[in-house]
């Protein structure tokens, strides 16, 4: 089949592979990037999985706690530059989201829309008013209410561009500040192996078998190759299972039992995630941040 040039680039700026590559892919694939940039993987010529088809978005992640930290919230307002994510109006309207949304508790984006503030007018009206001020769209994205009744919630805003929420029992305030900092920086899947489902491991299982065998080693060696690389894959993306950011040498989970601590739950959001290709390197912040403590 013919492979359009936009397709060929998209793959290549999803996967980093080359050129070549990925025409080739995209014509085994029938032109289905997903399963090209699987394929890719399969043969080891994806260097890295990067997010595509984003488009421009600004805005502001905030997170709310609760008196007596019970509950926590997060939600994220996006606009169209960031020139006006720093804006003064911007950025107490976004704190009103926050409080009106831990105050009033609603459960969709448009209801909290129809929610009355202190000033008798309703969000959506809010919001139209500020449009009209700035000069420029202003959209409430989501946002995710957490609760605890046995533990409680932290939480860690980096640069209003990454918010995270932490439910957890026992530990002190300070662990579950460090773990939802960790959270941040590392971005877990899951909290631990039971929660990644069976259909992402056979996803990577079969890649890991897949490069295993293009090894040319033997069934028993490929065999083990691949229990080794799930193994890791877990590891990577579990947050019990992997490295403290602040302590590379002690693994979560040994953290949290030394400190007679659960975690319960976590949320993460990160700025315009899935809509905006972006190249801040948010790792490499949080943990310079972590170290200057």
């Amino acid at each position: 089949m013919s492979v359009s040039a936009s397709l060929v680039k998209e793959l290549r700026n999803r996967t980093g592979a080359g050129m070549m590559d990925c025409k080739s892919a995209l014509v085994d694939s029938d032109g289905d990037v997903d399963k090209a940039a699987e394929l890719l993987r399969m043969k080891g010529a994806a260097s890295a999985e990067k997010k595509a088809g984003r488009i421009a978005a600004e805005g502001i992640v905030c997170q709310r706690i609760s008196d007596g930290r019970k509950k926590g919230v997060l939600v994220e307002v996006n606009c169209e530059t960031d020139f006006v994510a720093r804006d003064l109006s911007f950025r107490e309207f976004v704190s009103l989201i926050a409080d009106q949304i831990l105050a009033q508790v609603p459960t969709t984006v448009n209801e909290l829309s129809q929610l009355q503030t202190n000033s008798g007018e309703t969000v959506e009206e809010a919001r139209s008013s500020l449009v009209a001020r700035i000069g420029e769209n202003v959209s409430i994205r989501r946002f995710k209410m957490i609760e605890s009744e046995d533990g409680h919630i932290s939480s860690y805003v980096h640069s209003d561009k990454i918010g995270v929420l932490v439910s957890m029992r026992g530990g002190t305030e300070a662990l579950a500040h460090d773990i939802a900092m960790h959270v941040a920086a590392s971005n877990p899947q899951a909290i631990d192996e039971s929660q990644i489902s069976t259909e992402i491991l056979e996803r990577e299982k079969a890649i890991f078998q897949s490069q295993a065998e293009g090894s040319g080693k033997p069934p028993e060696i490929v065999e083990r190759i691949v229990v080794g690389k799930l193994k890791k894959f877990l590891e990577d993306n579990t947050l019990l299972g992997q490295s403290f950011i602040k302590d590379p040498e002690v693994i979560v989970e040994d953290l949290l039992k030394s400190e007679d601590a659960v975690v319960r739950e976590t949320v993460r959001f990160e700025l315009a995630e899935g809509l905006e290709k972006r190249n801040d390197d948010f790792v490499s912040e949080v943990l310079a941040q972590a170290d200057a403590r």
